[in-house]
């Protein structure tokens, strides 16, 4: 048994549009979005135990232990563990290199937790398939499932009715404003729009056909609400607007932008204020774990 697996991805995600089109009874918003991967996320490092606990090894400021998104996915998995086998998996030590912000947009807590159940499902043997997988984080998170399907996706409902998606292999510039977007006060705001007109995968399909980036369909609905409530958020999309087609991903703060080449993107960097952290990412059409469980000796 392979009681180690180091370096695991848990790459960020970007929504090219986000588009809010009713409310459920039960106060859910309906979504329609693409979800993007990027090559730019945590790293994340785990180990199994003697003994049967689930450890964090890295202190995430802000984040109890037992509230953290990555604890709560592996004790569910050890319960679906527990029931097809009999028996408790071993416990796992899992450290964090925390790269994005919390309060993104990024997804960086979905995709840790991703992380954590594909790579733990792999390491205890457990035997879930990637849809049993994606049901059993549902609960915690929408977007959750999307990293465990692992290709870019336009999504449905809450974000968990996925179709994969091909996309243009871009760069993006990311700002990190420096604020973090509590996601609750943004839904909950009376002003946000909440019957944008659905669209098909083919309109987006159709609107890329041709292109080198992946600017100008639809919007980001919650962007509104955001840039009114933080002025950081509406100061880095006003700048980065300068070069094309700037937005919000998610609930904010993270703000991002398409180019066709690296050297594009390397020359918007060259000219960013010193006020913000940003980033140049490259779009990634599948989740890169699957060569890491390859390379790691855990799956053939």
């Amino acid at each position: 048994m392979v009681r180690s697996l180091h370096g695991c991805p848990a790459p960020a995600k970007l929504n090219l549009f986000l588009h809010v089109t009713g409310r459920r009874a039960d106060g859910y918003h309906l979504l329609q979005t693409v979800f993007q991967l990027i090559d730019h996320g945590d790293v994340l490092d785990f180990d199994l135990r003697d003994d049967e606990r689930l450890c964090r090894t890295t202190d995430v400021p802000g984040v109890p232990e037992e509230q953290d998104l990555i604890i709560r996915a592996l004790r569910l998995l050890q319960t679906a563990h527990l029931a097809r086998h009999g028996a408790l998996p071993p416990g796992m030590d899992v450290a964090i290199d925390k790269r994005l912000p919390m309060g993104g947009g990024l997804g960086g807590g979905s995709s840790d937790a991703a992380t954590a159940l594909m790579v733990a499902n792999a390491l205890w043997g457990s035997g879930l398939a990637r849809e049993e997988l994606m049901a059993l984080a549902l609960p915690l998170g929408a977007d959750i499932p999307f990293f465990i399907f692992g290709e870019n996706a336009f999504a449905e409902g809450v974000g968990e009715d996925l179709q994969a998606v091909d996309t243009p292999a871009c760069w993006f510039v990311v700002i990190e404003p420096g604020v973090a977007v509590p996601t609750p006060a943004i839904f909950c705001a009376e002003d946000l729009t909440r019957n944008t007109k659905p669209v098909r995968i083919t309109d987006f399909s159709r609107h890329l056909s041709g292109r080198t980036d992946m600017s100008g369909f639809g919007r980001n609905d919650l962007q509104a609400v955001a840039t009114k409530l933080f002025a950081p958020v509406a100061q880095a999309i006003e700048w980065l607007g300068q070069y094309g087609d700037a937005r919000m991903t998610g609930s904010g703060a993270c703000v991002f932008c398409a180019f066709s080449s690296e050297r594009e993107a390397d020359a918007v960097l060259a000219a960013m204020p010193g006020i913000w952290t940003a980033w140049k990412a490259q779009a990634l059409a599948r989740h890169p774990l699957q060569v890491v469980l390859q390379v790691g000796g855990v799956i053939e």
